[in-house]
């Protein structure tokens, strides 16, 4: 990846973010431009940014970028925005100089702003629009591949003089890019972009076609035997009680937890946007119920905020 300048080299003055205070009070709504050349992961980082959040606008024209604003801001809560802004925008001098006005209006809409410009070597980008099958946008034009690419960096090269940041995507994979635009679009500490569903489930009435991963609990003591117990659920504290209490419980928590507690970080690094842990056992009432509720608790307790699903809690046992 190429050196990328300072932010202080490359803030615009009329980019820059307000002092603290000014933030506080108004709390101004956050934007990012994605901009870059075709082939470098543009599309790949909005749906990074749209996993987290934002309200994501690709491909709108310069002029349009004030309106969008000006609608956007006038929503009670407005949500962090995400405008991708290419050749397709981008593709005569004249509308260069328009996205340079544009970006460099943003700020007096009330919005704090921040410019990512993605580039990548030519050689790779020409694999990769050989190997997704698309032309570039440029060469409709009548423009070669090789001559639409060295045009269209003429014609962002304005916008990448006053870009925030500067990102080389030659040597990332699609999970790569992914993470660092989600690191620089972190809306706060608390954003996370894997979404999580911890779901119980009984064997007899099938395997969730959605689970990433499944765990059979069957192994634990049933209550469906006990007939104080078989017309409970594992939602009630009798129930609850026998499966908890039990050492096979207990053992079979103490490694699944902190397995789970390593693993999903890895899996949102890795660019997972969801997952769902499946648990089951015969039916679906009781034991599966009970493992899923202690799970959902400890990922709740971790940090995380998982949804959690019976599916099978109605059936017929």
């Amino acid at each position: 990846m190429s050196d990328i300048p300072s932010q202080t080299d490359r803030f615009d003055p009329s980019l820059k973010t307000p002092n603290t205070d000014e933030a506080i009070d108004k709390s101004p709504p956050s934007l990012m431009v994605i901009s870059g050349l075709s082939g470098s992961g543009i599309s790949t980082a909005l749906q990074a940014l749209e996993d987290q959040g934002y309200f994501c606008v690709d491909n709108l024209p310069p002029p349009l970028i004030s309106k969008l604003l000006e609608l956007v801001s006038h929503q009670a809560m407005p949500s962090p925005l995400a405008i991708g802004l290419d050749a397709r925008s981008v593709h005569d001098i004249e509308s260069s100089s328009s996205a340079i006005q544009a970006i460099k209006s943003i700020k007096s809409h009330g919005w704090i702003a921040q410019l990512i410009f993605l580039e990548a070597s030519e050689e790779v980008r020409v694999k990769r629009f050989s190997t997704s099958r698309r032309a570039h946008p440029l060469t409709r034009g009548g423009l070669s591949l090789t001559e639409a690419m060295q045009h269209e960096r003429t014609l962002l090269q304005p916008i990448r003089d006053i870009a925030h940041q500067l990102l080389d995507t030659t040597e990332w994979n699609v999970h790569e890019c992914k993470r660092r635009v989600r690191e620089l679009g972190a809306i706060s500490e608390t954003v996370q972009s894997l979404v999580i569903q911890v779901m119980s489930f009984g064997f007899r009435h099938g395997v969730p076609r959605e689970a990433d991963i499944v765990w059979d609990v069957r192994f634990l003591p049933n209550p469906h035997f006990n007939p104080t117990l078989r017309p409970l659920s594992g939602l009630d504290e009798p129930v609850r009680d026998v499966v908890l209490t039990h050492q096979s419980t207990q053992n079979l928590l103490q490694g699944l937890l902190p397995l789970l507690s390593e693993c999903l970080p890895a899996y949102e690094r890795e660019g997972k946007s969801y997952l769902t842990v499946a648990i089951g056992c015969t039916g679906g009432h009781h034991r599966s119920v009970v493992i899923s509720e202690a799970i959902t608790q400890h990922l709740r307790t971790s940090g995380w905020s998982p949804q959690i699903r019976h599916r099978d809690l109605e059936k017929a046992y």
